[in-house]
């Protein structure tokens, strides 16, 4: 396959994108596509209706376009493509056809971030759960193991299949969820597997995220909040991923030389929600509190609401938690309810009054003075820094 054309600049060139829209990440790699286009010149796009399991290429055989965006991740899809004298970027981890130029995201940063994360949360146990007949799931649980380990630590794994129906894996995954030394901080190789396994906590009353912590990958965030408890995940940059396979196909098909060079993306940040907003201390007590304040998170909970399961008096709770947390338990409650307005500034578009409403603050304005004197930024700044 050539790596420079001979086209002269078309302002309207004909691209194929041969990439799923089933899931968030390749959404946002879509996106970042629209966004170069945005920047620059229109592109007659084509993008077929598929799925990532069932994809019908036939009608590139007679298709009279100019360059491809393709997610290649079967030896199907890399022979029909290797067959076409087009200009393609690759936007997979396969790298099925590595003659090509290859736009990806940092799998060894998503699973460093995640490991840390996990770590943070203080398990000392970790597991690992993906789809390993696709080779960036295996990538993350490769670089997943191998940190931890290089940190002391050992992980299980756990291969999800698609071959077997959603309920039958979702019970393998419960039997072996079952098997786990706990408490233990869980990798998921994507958001998708990341909710299954907390169904599978579910089947098996297995409580998250104070016995299984769980962290997913792409913040789908419909998907995410919609999860029970909800999920924790790692933003990784599609956009920027997405933008750059467009810029580098338009300059290929431009005439320019293009290497086949593979450009990894670091992902942007680690949204922590329920299933691994956990503090594991040694004091039962603390522990116990921690939990109550947890499950009404979205309450209007007071100190004298926790003294009344825990039986003990305001001082001896005050200072087991400053020695347990250095925090007192007044501190906590404050310090989980402002995570929770961080998450519903990041993820919805909810006024400051219901948001107060939500999380248990009869008055929005004390609840701002709060998030300033906590962050340094007020709601809507964060609102607008979080985009």
């Amino acid at each position: 396959m050539s790596y420079i054309t001979n086209r002269k600049k078309n302002p309207n060139y004909h691209v194929a994108l041969i990439i799923e829209t089933s899931n968030e990440y390749a959404r946002g790699l879509i996106r970042g596509i629209k966004e170069y286009l945005n920047e620059n010149r229109p592109w007659s796009i084509y993008l077929g209706e598929h799925s990532r399991d069932h994809t019908d290429l036939g009608w590139l055989e007679n298709w009279k376009g100019d360059g491809i965006i393709a997610r290649i991740e079967t030896k199907e899809i890399a022979s029909i493509i290797s067959d076409i004298d087009l200009p393609t970027v690759d936007v997979s981890a396969d790298r099925f056809l590595p003659k090509l130029p290859c736009v990806e995201t940092d799998n060894q940063a998503i699973a460093n971030m995640a490991a840390d994360h996990l770590i943070s949360k203080g398990f000392n146990h970790f597991g690992f759960c993906g789809e390993m007949q696709f080779p960036w799931a295996k990538q993350r649980c490769q670089f997943f193991i191998k940190y931890l380990k290089d940190k002391g630590f050992h992980c299980h794994t756990f291969e999800s299949s698609r071959e077997k129906s959603w309920s039958k894996d979702r019970e393998d995954m419960a039997l072996w969820l079952e098997s786990l030394p706990k408490p233990i901080g869980i990798m998921a190789s994507y958001d998708i597997l990341g909710q299954k396994l907390l169904e599978a906590c579910q089947l098996t009353n297995i409580t998250v995220p104070y016995q299984v912590g769980v962290i997913g990958v792409d913040n789908d965030e419909l998907l995410c909040n919609l999860s029970a408890p909800s999920l924790s995940s790692i933003v990784p940059d599609t956009l920027n991923t997405g933008y750059k396979a467009a810029e580098i196909l338009d300059r290929w098909m431009a005439g320019e030389k293009v290497k086949p060079e593979l450009h990894l993306f670091p992902p942007i940040k680690l949204l922590t929600r329920v299933s691994t907003d956990v503090v594991n201390v040694e004091d039962e007590l603390v522990s116990q509190a921690v939990q109550i304040i947890r499950n009404h998170a979205y309450d209007d909970i007071k100190v004298e609401d926790i003294l009344k399961d825990v039986l003990v008096s305001r001082s001896v709770l005050d200072n087991r938690f400053k020695k347990a947390l250095g925090r007192t338990p007044h501190q906590e409650i404050i310090e989980t309810k402002m995570n929770l307005m961080k998450q519903l500034l990041s993820d919805t578009d909810l006024p400051l009054s219901l948001i107060a409403e939500r999380i248990g603050f009869k008055h929005s304005e004390y609840m701002n003075v709060l998030f300033k004197r906590k962050t340094g930024l007020t709601p809507g700044q964060y609102r607008k820094f979080s985009l």
